[in-house]
Parts: C-alpha cells; structure tokens; sequence
C-alpha cells in the first residue's frame, strides 16, 4: 500500500508539471511585423517565441525604425537637418554621440571608397530631385551641377569636437538615404540580441540581417531582379549576415529614354545609368547591415569596368553586379553560394 501511494504521489507531481513543460516547448512558429518607413517597406520575422512576445519585439523594432526615421531624415526638419543648417550658416552643431559615431563610420567608408561614397552632396541629391516623397523629373542645367561639384564637399570636410560638429567647407549637405537603412538593420539586432531572441530576419527595403536560424535551416532570401517582379537568385544566409542591394529601379524617373536613379556621382554631378543592381554580403561585428548599406554604393557608381577593383578595395568577397543591360556578373565566392532558383524571403 505504501508503494501505491508513493506511485500516485509521483504521478501527480507529474499532472501538475506537464503544463510548466508544455508551456516551455519550442514555438517553431515564425512572426512578422511590418510597417512602411525610410520611404519603403520594412519588416521583422521573429522565429520562436510565442506570438505576443515576438509581436511586442517585432513593434519595438518598428518604434526604433520610427525614431532613426526622424532623427536622420534629410529634408524634414531633424537632428540632421538641423545640423545641414548650422553648417550652411558656418556654425558648429551640438550633436549626440550616436550622431557622431554614425557620421565619423560614414566619413571613414568614404575616405576608403576615395569619395564615390559621399553623404555630403545633399545639394547635389535636392538638385536632382531626390530629396522628396514623389520623385519627378528633373533637368539640373550643367551650370548647376558644376556649382555643387566644384565646391568639393566631403565627409572629411566634418569637424568633430566631442559631440560638436561643425565643417570646413558649407557646401556639406548630409544626406544618409544610403547609410540610415543600414544602420537601421543594426540597431534592430541589437534590441533583439538583448532581448535573446534565437532567430530573426530584418529587413529594411531590400537591406536584410539575419540573426540565428530558424530551426534547423538557414534563413532563405531572394535577390531582386531589377527588371522584373521576380527573383534572380536565392541566398542563404547565417546568423550576423546581411545582404544589401542598391538598385537603379526604386527611387528614378524616366526622362527622354533615359533611367535617372537616385544614386548620384559625386566625381561628376550625374545620375549613374550603367548599372542596374550591386548586392554584397557582409558579416560579423555590430555593424554588418551598416556595412551591407553603405559599400554596394560606391561599387555601384565605379560601374561595370572597376567594380572588382573596389570591392577589393573595400574587402568585399561576396557580390554580384547587374548591369543596365542585363548582364550578371559575380566573386567566385558569390557564385558558390547562390541559387538560381525562384526565393520566398522569410
């Protein structure tokens, strides 16, 4: 009898446990968030967590969106803007250390990039037509073009003084539309590396950072064609890698024939029309998704002829470049570990 009531004692304890231990099974649900900002599409899919938690990280991501959205956007009034005025009148701007770090991170890029990455010709962009939410064309005169070009702006024209910025040269106008997104993917993996979230997928406009694997697989992206609706190739990517693409077929206008994207060439002045798409793949660190953002850009305005010699440049291994033509062309190490095959990006 005694042995019996040890038994049912046992199997009680074992009732009242099952409910703790269902409740701390694996989700291997996977949750999305998404939302509309940077003037463009964005999204978080959180892979195994109950679908309240990953709903309140998914809008915490969104919220962080938000505030970077504000914070550095180049023609409403913000911090950025803010700072483009004070440089216009040739005062010096009390910034924060966030600004500072971001800034002082692009004006090393384009010191590597020997300026083909350059934030600082915002008036080149306005003149364009680009700093705006509906894109129209434009038609700068070669007269208006060479002002903006021949002033020289640069990063390296930025004087940092703790966080007081100031530059050299008030033809600086900041615009981060090819950096922000980036950071941004950043950011996000940060509020969610903390909150130990095992795997994620962000995604800002293209810009994608993996964190974790969903399961027992890695996540699947699809790289876009830039001239149809569908995909070029997949890519599978490991946990703290990010692949970014800069494309010609998102923010342009068509003028007389001609495709006029929003990437312009600092050395020149011009809208860049060799190129349809550049994507890398960038890894490690805490700045992975910054990095995929920001280094597509100058191997985009380099163009067909000296891609390769700049993505060496920079120590870029993974790439594929898509001319305006349409021609393919890929690393070895690219070509290794693509798909060629239709993608459903997670």
């Amino acid at each position: 009898m005694r042995r019996l009531s040890v038994i049912r004692r046992c199997v009680a304890w074992l009732l009242l446990l099952l409910p703790l231990l269902s409740g701390c099974a694996r989700n291997e649900a996977t949750y999305r968030t998404e939302g509309e900002v940077f003037g463009t599409r964005v999204s978080v899919s959180i892979y195994g967590e109950p679908q309240a938690r990953a709903n309140e990280l998914g809008q915490r991501v969104m919220n962080e969106f938000g505030r970077l959205h504000d914070k550095f956007h180049a023609w409403k009034p913000s911090q950025l803007t803010a700072l483009n005025d004070a440089i216009a009148r040739g005062d010096s701007f009390q910034a924060d250390a966030e600004m500072v770090d971001v800034l002082k991170a692009a004006a090393m890029l384009a010191g590597q990039a020997d300026n083909t990455f350059n934030p600082a010709i915002g008036h080149l962009i306005r003149l364009w037509g680009f700093q705006s939410s509906d894109i129209a064309p434009h038609s700068p005169s070669p007269t208006e073009i060479k002002r903006w070009v021949d002033a020289d702006p640069r990063m390296s024209d930025l004087i940092f003084d703790g966080t007081r910025i100031s530059s050299r040269n008030k033809a600086v106008m900041l615009d981060l539309g090819g950096y922000a997104k980036g950071y941004a993917l950043d950011r996000a993996a940060q509020i969610l590396r903390a909150e130990h979230v095992e795997a994620a997928l962000i995604n800002v406009g293209g810009n994608i950072l993996a964190i974790g694997r969903p399961g027992d697989r890695p996540w699947k992206v699809g790289i876009q064609d830039p001239r149809g609706g569908g995909m070029v190739a997949a890519v599978e990517l490991n946990d703290n890698e990010a692949v970014g693409t800069s494309g010609d077929y998102q923010r342009y206008f068509m003028k007389d024939g001609k495709r006029h994207p929003h990437i312009i060439d600092p050395r020149t002045g011009e809208t860049t029309d060799l190129v349809a798409s550049v994507t890398v793949i960038t890894r490690g660190g805490n700045d992975a998704g910054t990095r995929s953002d920001g280094n597509s850009k100058p191997l985009f305005i380099v163009g067909p002829g000296h891609w390769k010699e700049m993505a060496e440049r920079l120590g870029l291994k993974e790439v594929m470049l898509i001319d305006a033509e349409g021609n393919v062309e890929l690393t070895q190490e690219m070509r290794d570990r693509m798909e060629r095959q239709p993608a459903h990006a997670g």
